[in-house]
């Protein structure tokens, strides 16, 4: 099998899990103006398409703002603004709905494609648009009447769901009619939260022009809660730095949040495969908004011996750890703590108390070869050090043949063979030469 090939079947495995869990699931899509005039559209409309083919259930949201200003300015018109909101007036409704309709055409042209050697091949389809959104007018505020800019009353929701239940993708526009049949403009962000929170979607998804959101070093984040996300809205060094159009979709996404959403996802329509590669890998491609941490430490359990196996085994092999069968595993796993990442075990240590001279063994101190780079060793020594102080212990010992400065610059020192518990000595495997380190842990 060559690279290649190797590298597909790899990443089809690695997806299954992912497959599994996005099937029948809702998730609302924003679709802005921005990513239907890139030159990435094609490829995003196929791989909507496909997650569609892989049994998820899809409402789009269609942004339009480029559009809108392009056809405006086109007709030599020109629109108010207040802040960011448009003010609609009646010819530039009539603009709007020109600009709207022709990208509900051209997303729905390219979700009927079916040509022989193309993604959507045999795939059939049905886009279904109706008055889902009702709207009402946003009135005067502040002296300023806003005319035909509207905002959300409600949504139809058991008509969408309905529609998903039919197998169909339902494309909702920026415009929404009120009770008395007038025609409003809505802010396609708001549309996409008020669908989202009347359909408890599972997850919520904007396309950006960046990949997510970065840190100050340039980093991409790929996990914000939202206490940090809300921080880095008040933080003027991000407002200054980030994509203006970015801002927008966070302040969106953590309003979906604050109503109950729990994970929204911000990708990049630039990024070929974006989409795919955020929602079913690991690492992801973007930023997803979470409620809770999908990374995390915790005690293990008997269901975890698999994902410790797989861990440890290679590292065994190596010589580098001692072997443990996995009956010696099953009597020990309370004995361990492990870091989880949406499912997989990408980190282990075990505690072992020596109660007699109060003096704990940190051992199988391991991180996955792809996660060994964002500080998860450390937060293991911490989790563990944590539950040797509950234990009542004040020391901690290592033994080890390879990582003697890491402990070393985490505070372990150097210790003799005869500082270990009298039960260690008796099974201390001399032709290993595990050099001995140790630490207080009272303060």
């Amino acid at each position: 099998m060559d690279r290649s090939a190797e590298d597909l079947v790899n990443w089809f495995r690695q997806s299954a899990p992912y497959i599994n869990a996005h099937r029948g699931k809702t998730f609302v899509v924003m679709l802005s103006g921005e990513a239907s005039s890139s030159g990435n559209f094609g490829n995003i409309i196929q791989d909507i398409a496909l997650l569609k083919t892989l049994g998820v259930k899809i409402v789009l949201v269609c942004g339009a703002r480029p559009q809108i200003d392009g056809l405006i300015a086109a007709h030599q018109h020109s629109c108010l603004f207040a802040g960011e909101q448009r003010i609609t007036d009646e010819r530039s409704l009539n603009i709007i709905k020109q600009a709207v309709g022709q990208i509900q055409m051209d997303i729905e042209a390219q979700l009927s494609m079916g040509l022989v050697n193309s993604p959507l091949h045999q795939a059939h389809i049905n886009v279904v648009r109706g008055n889902f959104v009702v709207a009402q007018p946003i009135g005067v505020e502040d002296g300023i009447d806003f005319l035909h800019t509207g905002k959300v009353r409600r949504i139809n929701h058991q008509s969408i769901k309905r529609q998903l239940d039919h197998g169909e993708i339902v494309m909702v526009s920026p415009l929404g009619v009120s009770v008395t049949g007038e025609l409003f403009n809505i802010c396609s962000e708001d549309i996409t939260t008020e669908i989202a929170v009347s359909l408890k979607a599972d997850k919520v998804i904007y396309f950006c022009p960046e990949q997510g959101i970065h840190n100050d070093k340039g980093q991409l984040v790929s996990e914000l809660l939202p206490d940090t996300a809300n921080q880095l809205m008040r933080s003027e060094p991000f407002l200054r730095e980030t994509d203006k159009d970015t801002l927008r979709y966070l302040r969106a996404a953590i309003q979906c949040s604050d109503r109950g959403i729990d994970r929204c996802h911000l990708v990049s329509y630039q990024q070929d495969g974006a989409l795919l590669q955020e929602l079913y890998t690991r690492d992801g491609s973007g930023t997803q908004l979470v409620q809770y941490s999908y990374e995390r430490v915790r005690e293990a359990r008997l269901d975890d011996i698999n994902g410790i196996i797989e861990l440890i085994r290679p590292l065994e092999e190596e010589g580098i750890l001692v072997r443990r069968s996995r009956e010696l595993l099953e009597m020990e796993i309370e004995r361990f703590t492990i870091v989880e990442r949406d499912g997989m075990i990408i980190g282990c240590a075990a505690l072992y108390a020596f109660e007699q001279e109060n003096i704990g063994e940190l051992a199988c101190l391991v991180s996955h070869p792809q996660y060994r780079q964002a500080s998860r060793g450390d937060r293991l020594l911490q989790a563990i050090v944590k539950r040797a102080r509950q234990q009542g212990l004040s020391k901690l010992f290592v033994l080890t043949t390879k990582s003697i400065h890491w402990f070393r610059e985490r505070g372990f020192a150097p210790a003799d063979f005869e500082d270990l518990p009298t039960e260690k000595q008796a099974i201390y495997n001399l032709q290993r030469r595990s050099k001995i380190l140790m630490m207080d842990i009272t303060h």
